[in-house]
């Protein structure tokens, strides 16, 4: 694009575009489903202020706005922001953009100060908590072209250029339904992520199972089968070669399969948890099985996909069947009394309503539940990529993760109601009885098979505490393992980058709390991956040749390669 040299003239037209283009973004494209989070952001109950307290917060803000307006802010000497959104020092030198963060912060100060002197219970307090930091977030002066000076400058050396870059990265987020948090031409499913090589031996209507090709001579007679979040691909278990936890298990001569979830359309808008537990989790185990001629198998679950996996294992206690040697749960809630900051949303009036609206059949679409989870942490996963996206007209980085988290699948309606209230709202899990799910009446105290529990103590979808509550309700032998980071981060650790720590206590004592567990733990550099690898080695039997060829003939040959089919479809 040329531009006149009287650049201005053109920049002013082109904030005049960025700005009809921004909104009809905010028409297009919504974050989240209104009317659902109106209905689960209602206060629980009347909230009021101490007026002793109101009245303080009052004089504390007059006096600093005081302070505000009496600065001196022709000075060159202003302290920078410990926010790191304004810590360029190009924010401190210009006094407009100063005293426009210092406005801002002291606005931020104040509402938070207000948030913690509100008087309700604390679910509403949270409640409020989270609505003032979206608030909080979205106003920031970073996210305005008319604030933003680092903008602005670059606008100038570039002569309009970045404007230009910034309304077209605008548009195309715009078409494709979600804001770039990674170049996604940089990626393709099965050429530079989930490359593991395999292939598909079964598939239903449900879910693909993949097998790995070995990497080893011989391979540990149980077969280990992995059951991922069907709310994402499963792919992050499979990102590069260098961090793949699948490739890294074939290598520990585990012989692999791994469940593909399908893409939900509407085809598949009327199934149930029942229907995933028995003709996808059971199923899968019992095609590896088959497969595989071993009476017994390894499995691990993930996040959802670890409730699910429990689920199976009760059902499958309840017939009496022991099909499951061991389980691994990675970042699982299987007690929902700790739910973190989702927790925010959940409430009759939320689940009821999602029951109304998808209860009976519909689809809760992925960009929803993808855009959700975001939210969770606005300034890292939105408003970090307007700025830079839109107002520096920047491409950002190619970063497989991100490109995992933008590849959203939808579920299910009466899937995700079921999940929402049974578990999420009323705990019913953990309840002797309390569901009854493929016909069975579901009690945990009969799961009486060894198991290997991971959280990571920076989880803010499943907190460490939720994580660890696990130990509270499965009787068989236990060992937990606590790692840094967060709920992919921490997971997602391979040995040979030895980045963070983990946690493990040896005494085989499991204290009710997770704090009381972690004073007594022990911390370890690096990945928890080869102390779970050791675990599982234990639980895998002896050592018998590895298979020539996927599947087992003449029922379960290979279909296609791996990734297989499923994990294209796009939501």
């Amino acid at each position: 694009m040329s531009f006149d040299p009287d650049w201005a003239r053109n920049a002013g037209a082109l904030q005049q575009l960025w700005a009809q283009a921004w909104g009809q973004m905010l028409q297009a494209y919504k974050p989240v489903d209104v009317g659902a989070l109106a209905t689960s952001m209602q206060p629980l109950q009347a909230v009021s202020f101490s007026p002793e307290r109101l009245a303080q917060l009052q004089q504390e803000y007059l006096d600093g706005v005081r302070e505000l307006w009496g600065r001196n802010w022709g000075t060159a000497a202003l302290q920078p922001s410990d926010d790191r959104r304004f810590s360029a020092g190009s924010w401190s030198s210009n006094p407009v953009s100063a005293f426009t963060v210092s406005a801002y912060e002291l606005q931020a100060r104040t509402l938070r100060a207000m948030t913690d002197a509100v008087q309700a219970d604390e679910k509403t307090r949270e409640r409020i908590r989270f609505g003032v930091e979206q608030y909080l977030a979205a106003s920031a002066p970073s996210n305005f072209l008319a604030f933003n000076v680092e903008a602005q400058k670059k606008a100038l050396q570039t002569q309009g250029e970045s404007l230009a870059q910034g309304m077209a990265n605008l548009l195309k987020d715009i078409q494709q339904g979600h804001i770039s948090m990674t170049d996604e031409s940089q990626f393709e499913v099965g050429t530079n992520v989930a490359t593991t090589e395999g292939a598909v031996v079964y598939q239903n209507a449900l879910f693909q199972l993949i097998e790995y090709k070995p990497l080893t001579a011989k391979v540990h007679e149980r077969p280990f089968l992995m059951v991922p979040p069907c709310i994402n691909k499963y792919y992050i278990l499979d990102l590069q070669p260098d961090n793949s936890l699948i490739r890294y298990a074939v290598q520990q001569g585990q012989r692999t399969f791994v469940v593909s979830w399908r893409n939900p359309d509407m085809t598949l808008a009327d199934k149930t948890w029942d229907d995933y537990i028995e003709d996808a989790v059971i199923e899968a185990i019992e095609t590896v099985k088959a497969i595989t001629g071993a009476a017994q198998i390894n499995a691990l679950g993930f996040c959802v996909g670890g409730t699910m996996l429990a689920t199976a294992l009760a059902v499958l206690a309840a017939r009496g069947d022991d099909s499951v040697a061991s389980s691994t749960f990675l970042t699982t809630l299987i007690d929902f009394t700790e739910t973190g900051v989702l927790d925010v949303f959940i409430d009759e009036n939320f689940v009821r309503l999602r029951e109304l609206q998808m209860g009976q059949g519909g689809l809760m679409k992925g960009q929803d539940l993808a855009s959700t989870f975001s939210f969770l942490r606005p300034n890292d996963l939105v408003w970090n990529y307007v700025v830079g996206n839109y107002l520096k007209g920047e491409t950002p980085p190619a970063f497989d993760l991100l490109y995992w988290n933008c590849d959203s699948t939808n579920l299910p309606g009466p899937y995700y109601a079921w999940y929402l209230r049974n578990f999420y709202l009323e705990n019913r899990l953990v309840q002797p009885g309390g569901v009854t799910v493929c016909g069975e009446k579901i009690d945990l105290a009969q799961v009486k098979l060894p198991v290997y529990i991971y959280g990571s103590r920076e989880d803010h979808i499943v907190p460490i505490g939720g994580a660890y509550a696990s130990t509270q309700v499965l009787p068989g032998k236990k060992r937990f393992v606590m790692g840094a980071s967060g709920h992919i981060a921490g997971v997602i650790n391979p040995p040979a980058r030895k980045k963070r720590s983990h946690w493990l206590r040896e005494d085989g004592k499991f204290p009710r709390e997770v704090d009381a567990w972690i004073k007594g733990a022990t911390e370890h550099p690096g990945s928890w991956w080869e102390d779970w690898a050791a675990w599982l080695k234990g639980h895998g039997g002896r050592q018998i040749a590895a298979p020539k060829a996927y599947g087992k003939a003449p029922r379960y040959k290979a279909l296609e390669a791996a990734p297989g089919s499923y994990v294209r479809q796009k939501a």
